[in-house]
Order: structure tokens, then C-alpha cells, then sequence
């Protein structure tokens, strides 16, 4: 594993954007930002948008709460992976928090206005709006600094209620602005734009692949209409995370599961977790509004972290219409290999495998021994991170941070160095993550560190392990026709010029 050396500390802190772009926008971060963000009234403009949100949600009382009790102990600062491998007080949760909680104080209360008339206190101003517009930014919201404060105050609620309030003045991350637009508004909606035929053209070839790795009639239903389950999965994985997908396939035909992919929306991303409760709505919505089109009663998410959690905390919290059970991958294959509907080959998987905890399901305690069970049932090898479940490491990408590829250096030299030690002192040569930006954020982490270990998710391996074959063979190696479905032979094969570009 690469040392951190000062070359790769400069990058990482550098800001990748121009000179006269930082001065124009008055906003020296390291990720970008939309044209025309305004510059002028910062602070008032911030005060109204808080007020606005405080008004019409129910945060206030949870400011007020963690008004009143310390933010200073800083317990919190060793159980931070940012500031474990920076040591900045600028990176120790509390003091992060504070920022947000000093202006409630300042501005919202009845003591904090009288103290400011008496002492000068101006309150907030534009550096310290533009402190916050990095420093929110700079943390993963992974909450393990909330499960160690002793006074209860959760920091990643308020980094979130943070990334808001800016949002609502135009400070918030591209890269998340552009995704979210193209969910809500655009041709496709979904955040990586793929068109409805490149889905039904991706999902005939993993069939095809099925039928004969497995030698089995694995199908991903699609619309059809009363299904039990409405599946929904990060969309970038129908385009590059196949052996995740035809994983869950397996795993659905094996157990007679009643499922459906809908063609309506087939993206589980959901951005506005990390920046606006608005966005957060409106996408969670939309999901709810498939499974009611097609008549399902239950929303089964794939591998992902964020995704799961934002589905199952804040689909019925923002229902419109009806309340249905959010049920991880995870948890669905678990539960039916405890009823014996699954048989595994213990001899596919040789290598020494160990396990990376997503925080979004694993921190609240939601799953965290069953991805465990499953590994123990068909891998022999399996070794663990320390620490682990709800006490890991953050990926490094959490947050969203791992969508915003400019600040790539800054992920995988501080955000994710804690995350490749524990993976390094494992000595394993695959490293299992059931999350779309974990696997993002991990392999980038592997490559950056040049650390030699595979990056995969858990269905993955089920996938090749999983007996579906009456013969009773778990895998069957690919024929290199197989991988044909473009038309002619790898030699005969040229990319289209977009590909190339």
C-alpha cells in the first residue's frame, strides 16, 4: 500500500479550479460548482433559507436539543476517520457542528440576540458560510462520530442540515446538482441517463449469459404488473456491476421470487440524502408511485447503501399515497437460505475474502450479521476488519463525496486511507461491498494505493457459487462466444468514436 507522501497531501488539498473562478464565486473549495451561483447577501440569504426550512420541518427541535448540551468534548474526534489521518481540529466532528449550532444560537434565539446586542456579535458572515461550504463537504456523514458522542448530538444531521441550507443558495456540489436534475426533470430519469433501450438490451444479454454460466432460465421480469416486490437498483449497476445484478437474478429464481423491474423508474439513487430533504421527497416518491402503477406491495433494493437507507427511512416518512415494507437484497437472501432455498457450491470461492460494512445499513444496526452469514455458508476463507458492523470505516466516498470526481485525490489519500489500512492488514484478496458507492469508492481506493486485492459485491460471488443446474454444477466457465453479443469476434470489434472519446 502507497505511503502518503507530500506530493500526494498537496493534491489532495489542492483546489482544482482556476484562480479567477475561486475569486468570482467567492467560494475556495475543491469541488465545483454551477455558473451563476450568487455571491451577493450570503449571510442574509443563508438566514432566510434556514429560517424557512426550520419553519416547515421539524429540525428546529433537534437544534435546540443540541443547542443546549455541549458540542466541545470532541470525544467525537478519535472515532473520526478524516481527522484520525489529518489530526486538523478543523476536521473534528463537534467542531464542524458548531458552526451551524452557534449561528442557531446566534440568530434564533431569544438569548443568543439579546448576548449579541450586548457584545457586538455580528453573527454570521461570508467566511464563515464559506468554511462551511468545505468543511461539509469535506466530511462522509458516516455518523460514526454520532454513535460516540455521550451527548446523543448526531453530527451527520447536522453536516445534512448544513449541505440544505447552502444548497439553497446555489453552494452545493455539481455533480450531485446534475444527477438529481436528470432524475427529476430529464429524458431518462435516472442519474446516469440511460435510456430505457440500453436497459432492456443490457438485461437480454445478462439472460443470455445466465443460461449458459448457469445453465438455468433466469429472467429479470420487467412491468409485470402484481408482482410482490418492485425492485429498484442503483442504475450505473445495469451498465457496470452485471455479475451483482445476475446475482440477485439467481437469487430470485431460485427462491420463486415474485418481482419486477419497472420501466417507469429503475434508478434507486437518491442524491438528495446528502444534500436536500426536497430532492429527498421527490425521488422517494417516485419510486412509491412505480410500485402503485405495477400493483406491487413491497420495494426490494439491491446493493446499496445509501439507496436502502433512504428507502426504507424516509419512503413511508414521505408517503403519499400508501406504506410498504423496504427490504434490502441482503436481508431477502439471508432469509431464504435460513428457510434452506438456497445451495451453494463451498468450492467455487477459494481466496482469503473479508467484508466492507456500508455505513447507510450497517451504522443504525439494520444489517450487519446477515451478509456475515452468508459469507460463512459458502466461503471458506473469510477474515474480518477490525474495527467492524456498526463501528467500520467509512468507504472514504460516503456522502455522496464519491459522485464529485474531482476531489478523487482527497477521497483516496485522507477520506479512504483508514478504510485500505483495515483492508491491507486483512491480507485478503477479495473485498466484498454491497453498495454502489462503496465499490466506486473502494476500487478507486485500491487503484490510487495500488493495493493488489478484488473489488466485488456479495451476490457476485453468489452468483458463481448459487446451484441452479439440475446437474447440480454451480458454474459453468463462459464461451468466448458468449461475450459476442455486440456481432463479431473480438478482432473484428471497433468502438464507436464516442467510446473512444
Amino acid at each position: 500500500m502507497n505511503s502518503i507522501t507530500p506530493e500526494r497531501l498537496e493534491k489532495a488539498y489542492a483546489i482544482p479550479k482556476k484562480d479567477e473562478v475561486v475569486k468570482a464565486q467567492k467560494l475556495p473549495v475543491r469541488y465545483h460548482v454551477e455558473n451563476g451561483v450568487e455571491t451577493e447577501d450570503r449571510p442574509e440569504k443563508f438566514l432566510r433559507a434556514m429560517a424557512a426550512i426550520l419553519k416547515h420541518t421539524n429540525y428546529g427541535f433537534a437544534l435546540d436539543h443540541f443547542s443546549r448540551v455541549t458540542a466541545k468534548c470532541a470525544r467525537c474526534a478519535v472515532s473520526c476517520p478524516i481527522y484520525e489521518v489529518t489530526g486538523k481540529p478543523e476536521h473534528v466532528p463537534c467542531y464542524r457542528s458548531s458552526m451551524l449550532l452557534d449561528i442557531y444560537r446566534r440568530h434564533f434565539t431569544l438569548g443568543g440576540r439579546i448576548r449579541a446586542r450586548i457584545t457586538g456579535d455580528i453573527g454570521i458572515t461570508d467566511e464563515i458560510i464559506e468554511e462551511m461550504a468545505g468543511s461539509y463537504y469535506d466530511c462522509t456523514a458516516c455518523r460514526r462520530c454520532t454513535n460516540a458522542c455521550p451527548m446523543g448530538i448526531d453530527h451527520g444531521l447536522v453536516t445534512h442540515l448544513g449541505r440544505w441550507i447552502l444548497a439553497e443558495i446555489g453552494i452545493v456540489p455539481r455533480a450531485l446538482v446534475v444527477s438529481t436534475r436528470e432524475q427529476i426533470s430529464g429524458d431518462t430519469h435516472n442519474t446516469s441517463a440511460i435510456p430505457l433501450p440500453a436497459l432492456l438490451d443490457s438485461l437480454e444479454f445478462m439472460e443470455e449469459e445466465m443460461e449458459g454460466t448457469k445453465n438455468a432460465p433466469v429472467k429479470f421480469p420487467v412491468d409485470q404488473e402484481g408482482a410482490e416486490y418492485l425492485f429498484v437498483a442503483p442504475v450505473s449497476d445495469y451498465m457496470m456491476e452485471a455479475e451483482t445484478l445476475m446475482g440477485i437474478a439467481c437469487v430470485m429464481h431460485a427462491t420463486g421470487g415474485s418481482w419486477t423491474i419497472g420501466t417507469k423508474n429503475y434508478d434507486a439513487i437518491n442524491y438528495g440524502l446528502f444534500y436536500s430533504d426536497q430532492v429527498l421527497e421527490k425521488l422517494v416518491n417516485n419510486i412509491e408511485a412505480e410500485a402503485k402503477r405495477l400493483g406491487c406491495t413491497k420495494i426490494l433494493v439491491g446493493e446499496c447503501g445509501h439507496a436502502s437507507r433512504s428507502a426504507k427511512f424516509f419512503l413511508n416518512n414521505f408517503s403519499k399515497i400508501c406504506h410498504m415494507p423496504v427490504v434490502n437484497i441482503l436481508e431477502y437472501t439471508h432469509d431464504a437460505m435460513k428457510a434452506g432455498k438456497l445451495t451453494f457450491d463451498k468450492t467455487i470461492v477459494t481466496e482469503k475474502v473479508t467484508y466492507h460494512d456500508p455505513c447507510n445499513i450497517a451504522r443504525p444496526g439494520w444489517v450487519v450479521e446477515q451478509p456475515r452469514e452468508i459469507i460463512r455458508e459458502f466461503i471458506p476463507d473469510f477474515v474480518e476488519m477490525t474495527p467492524k458492523g456498526r463501528d467500520n470505516y467509512c468507504c472514504g466516498g460516503g456522502g455522496g463525496t464519491v459522485s464529485i470526481d474531482e476531489i478523487r485525490p482527497w477521497r483516496t489519500t485522507i477520506g479512504g486511507r483508514k478504510k485500505a489500512e483495515q483492508i491491507d492488514k486483512t491480507g485478503a484478496k477479495i473485498v466484498i461491498a454491497p453498495c454502489a458507492n462503496c465499490k466506486k469508492q473502494i476500487r478507486e481506493l485500491l487503484e490510487d494505493n495500488e493495493m493488489p486485492v478484488e473489488l466485488v459485491g456479495l451476490h457476485d460471488l453468489i452468483y458463481k457459487a448459487l446451484v441452479l443446474s439440475p446437474d447440480g454444477v454451480a458454474w459453468r466457465e463462459p464461451e468466448e462466444d458468449d461475450f459476442d453479443w455486440m456481432g463479431g469476434g473480438e478482432e473484428d470489434f471497433k468502438p464507436p468514436e464516442e467510446a473512444k472519446a
